[in-house]
């Protein structure tokens, strides 16, 4: 399979028909489907092109372009989901797990080529299987308001409550502090991150560790170490295949299949020339080339 530079040429190559990167990206989608026989959906943002286009996270008008790939594929063949994203809205994530599970049951594999962070990490966790590469990373699911950590949030809470109780005469620095959190948003973070936990580890028991004696155990284990921002330290850590694996996740390497890895990096490779040649700014794609696609405004 071609690697980076031959996509580019290819592209090129096929530009003189119109539409080259449409017709390469969807060429390389089909041979995907053919090598696996299962559906294929592909989910991408272009948010590493354009960091700065509020709709390249993961929203709740993602799920039309989910519904319509999903338009005339035979569910019995399970589904092959690509997940190129930064994450994004955790309402949305959740109504997007349940969609694809009412679709295709918990017969789904994610294939993770570069990136899936937050929200892209919990919808694979709610896969059968996870496939990544040495070159492929996931992130913490730990909630945020704003670009502000629940986890954080409810760390300085205590902090100041600690100190305080310590020392009175911190009261006024500690005030100046917690007056930046409107009334109940301690209880929120508190909340959003108990929820992320519940919901995550239902979907571990559910679909990745179904039939597992220890699906309980290993789900919490999991995401005990998803949703720790003690111990990942920032939203934006990526945390590679290996690091997955120590965490009690069935990862397959993609390096294990030369065809498939191939064939994988090739349809990332042509979506990430789709990015860096158009005005997309989200693509929700499957195997018969059947697309919606967002684009910056």
């Amino acid at each position: 399979m071609p690697n980076w530079t031959e996509v580019l040429k290819e592209i090129d190559q096929t530009n003189g028909c119109g539409g080259g990167v449409d017709l390469v990206r969807r060429r390389y989608l089909k041979k995907l489907y053919r090598l696996t026989g299962r559906n294929v959906i592909a989910y991408y943002s272009g948010w590493l092109q354009r960091p700065n286009v509020a709709s390249t996270s993961l929203m709740d008008l993602d799920k039309n372009g989910f519904m319509n790939a999903v338009h005339k594929l035979d569910r019995s063949k399970g589904l092959d989901l690509l997940l190129h994203t930064p994450g994004g809205d955790f309402a949305a994530t959740e109504s997007i797990v349940h969609y694809l599970r009412q679709m295709f049951g918990t017969n789904i594999r994610c294939f993770i080529p570069q990136l899936a962070m937050s929200g892209g990490t919990m919808i694979a966790c709610a896969s059968r299987e996870i496939y990544m590469g040495r070159e492929s990373n996931i992130g913490p699911i730990d909630p945020q308001f704003g670009g502000i950590p629940a986890h954080g949030v409810i760390a300085e809470f205590k902090k100041a409550v600690e100190d305080i109780t310590a020392n009175p005469q911190s009261i006024p620095l500690w005030q100046v502090i917690i007056a930046k959190y409107h009334p109940t948003f301690i209880g929120e973070c508190q909340n959003a991150i108990d929820l992320a936990t519940a919901i995550v580890t239902q979907w571990l028991v559910s679909g990745m560790f179904e039939g597992d004696k220890d699906a309980n155990a290993t789900a919490k284990r999991i995401v005990g170490k998803l949703n720790n921002h003690a111990d990942t330290k920032m939203h934006a850590r990526h945390i590679h295949a290996d690091e997955a694996l120590g965490f009690g996740l069935k990862i397959t390497m993609l390096e294990t299949d030369k065809r498939l890895q191939d064939t994988v990096l090739t349809v990332h490779h042509a979506y990430m020339h789709t990015f860096a040649s158009s005005q997309a700014v989200k693509i929700v794609e499957n195997h018969l080339g059947s697309a919606i696609i967002s684009v910056a405004r």
